[in-house]
């Protein structure tokens, strides 16, 4: 399967913004966010914000999936640390290694830091998919404030 992997670009947004509201709609994830924020992420990711850049997947030059990714620091390992915020991929697409060439392909371009994600402990196909891919699950719950 030939899968190109880019930065996401203006003309994407449409086709992005229905794959989140996907994504934010399943049982992957837990809040259900909203249009709002979804412009905000798509506008950041293609903008010069320094800590959010997202990516699409595509096959044939169709757009099948995504993914954003935010960069910070790692006091814990002393690495800059990047975040696997959203990663969807359409149904008809999955279990055919594309995750595993993302994957590949964030590794490639960030040499030397630390890859986090979140996941759902019920999404078991996504946890075994992750753990395939050298992911550990950490002994402690992420928390959260809005401030």
């Amino acid at each position: 399967m030939n899968i190109t992997i880019r930065k996401m670009q203006k003309e994407d947004k449409k086709t992005v913004l229905y794959y989140m509201k996907e994504f934010y709609s399943s049982d992957a994830v837990y809040t259900n966010g909203s249009e709002e924020i979804f412009e905000k992420d798509f506008d950041n990711c293609i903008s010069d914000f320094p800590y959010l850049d997202g990516y699409v997947f595509l096959f044939d030059e169709k757009i099948i999936g995504y993914s954003m990714i935010s960069r910070g620091y790692s006091t814990e390992v002393a690495k800059e640390c990047i975040w696997l915020e959203d990663l969807y991929l359409s149904y008809e697409y999955r279990n055919k290694g594309i995750i595993k060439e993302f994957f590949k392909f964030i590794e490639k371009n960030n040499i030397g830091k630390v890859l986090k994600l979140e996941v759902e402990k019920e999404n078991l196909q996504a946890v075994c998919a992750y753990e395939k891919s050298g992911f550990e699950s950490l002994p402690y719950n992420v928390m959260k404030k809005e401030i």
